[in-house]
C-alpha cells in the first residue's frame, strides 16, 4: 500500500505586476512547505491579473515557453524545499500557437512534464478562446517522489471524461487549479448556485473515481468598473474533498490563505472496494460517447 502524502493549495491574490506576484508565490510555497506539504498546487495564471477578460494581442506578450524562466524559478524552490508543485503559467509554444499549461516539478526540481488544458472556453469575460489553443498532451498523470498527481485546469473541471481518464491512469489525487468567481452583476442572483454548483462537480470527481480531488482558486477582485471593465470576484473556496466526496479542508471566500492536507491512499482502496464504480464500468457500452450527438434515426 502507498504510503500517505501531503498536499498543499496556494489560495492567492494577483496583480498587474508579475515580478511581485511571482514573490508572493515563491514565499507561498515555501510556507507550505514548512508547514509539511510535500506536493503543492498554485492557481490557474497566478503569474498576473486574469488577463482573459478582454481580447488584447499584446497580452500575448505575457506568455513563456515551458520549461523557461518561470519553471527555473519554481525549479530552485522545489529543490531546496523538496517539495513536487504544480505551477500554471501561459505558454508559448510558437509564434500564434499558445496554451494554458501546467508544469509539474518533482522534489529535486527536475522537470516532469506538462498538461495542458483541453477544454477552452469563451464567455463573457472569458474570452480563453482568442488566446489558448486546446490542449494535444491528452490526460498524463505524473509520478512525483511523494505521489501520482493529474491535474485538470479550470474549464475543465466540467468534463467528467477528462477527470476520469486522469484517474484511470492511476493518480492518487487530481489537482485543479483554477480562475473562477462570479460576475458583479450576476452574483445576487446566481453566485450561490455557482458556487454550489462548482463545489458538487469536484466532489462527484472525487466520489465517481475514488481519489482525492484538490481544486485550488485564486482571490479577490480584479477590473476597473470606472474604466468599463466591470471585473470578476474570484471567489476562492479552494478546498479538498477525499475519495468519499467529503470535503476535508475548506479555504474562505475573500482571504489568501494555504490548505495543507493529509491525504492516504489506503482510503481511496476502501472506498473502491466498497464503491467498486471502476470494476462496474460498461466500457463494451460507451461508444456512443465518442459522438457530438447522438442524432435520432431517420
Amino acid at each position: 500500500m502507498a504510503n500517505p502524502f501531503t498536499i498543499g493549495l496556494v489560495q492567492m491574490r494577483s496583480t498587474t505586476d508579475p515580478a511581485e506576484n511571482l514573490a508572493r508565490a515563491i514565499g507561498k510555497v515555501a510556507e507550505a512547505a514548512d508547514r509539511g506539504a510535500q506536493i503543492i498546487c498554485l492557481p490557474e495564471l497566478f503569474l498576473s491579473e486574469y488577463f482573459c477578460r478582454t481580447e488584447d494581442d499584446k497580452l500575448f506578450d505575457l506568455a513563456q515557453p515551458v520549461p523557461g524562466p518561470l519553471t527555473a524559478a519554481f525549479e530552485k524552490v522545489a529543490r531546496e524545499k523538496k517539495v513536487a508543485l504544480i505551477v500554471s503559467l501561459f505558454e508559448r509554444r510558437a509564434p500564434g500557437v499558445y496554451h494554458n499549461t501546467c508544469a509539474v516539478l518533482d522534489a529535486d526540481g527536475s522537470f516532469l512534464g506538462k498538461y495542458r488544458k483541453m477544454h477552452i472556453p469563451d464567455d463573457p469575460l472569458y474570452y480563453e478562446k482568442f488566446y489558448f489553443t486546446p490542449g494535444d498532451l491528452g490526460f498524463p498523470n505524473f509520478d512525483t517522489k511523494h505521489a501520482r498527481v493529474g491535474v485538470q485546469i479550470c474549464w475543465d473541471q466540467w468534463y467528467p471524461e477528462g477527470s476520469r481518464i486522469t484517474a484511470l491512469g492511476g493518480a492518487q489525487v487530481i489537482f485543479y487549479p483554477t480562475s473562477i468567481g462570479w460576475h458583479p452583476g450576476e452574483k445576487a442572483e446566481f453566485g450561490a448556485a455557482q458556487l454550489d454548483a462548482w463545489r458538487t462537480i469536484h466532489r462527484g470527481h472525487a466520489i465517481a473515481n475514488g481519489v482525492y480531488a484538490a481544486a485550488v482558486n485564486r482571490v479577490g477582485f480584479e477590473g476597473g468598473p470606472q474604466k468599463g471593465d466591470t471585473g470578476l470576484e474570484f471567489w476562492g473556496n479552494s478546498f479538498v474533498a477525499d475519495p468519499f466526496g467529503r470535503v476535508v479542508a475548506e479555504a474562505s471566500n475573500d482571504k489568501e490563505e494555504i490548505l495543507v492536507v493529509e491525504c492516504n491512499p489506503a482510503l481511496s482502496e476502501d472506498t473502491r472496494r466498497n464503491w467498486p464504480f471502476l470494476r462496474d464500468r460498461r466500457i463494451d457500452a460507451y461508444p456512443p460517447i465518442l459522438n457530438r450527438w447522438l442524432d435520432e434515426k431517420k
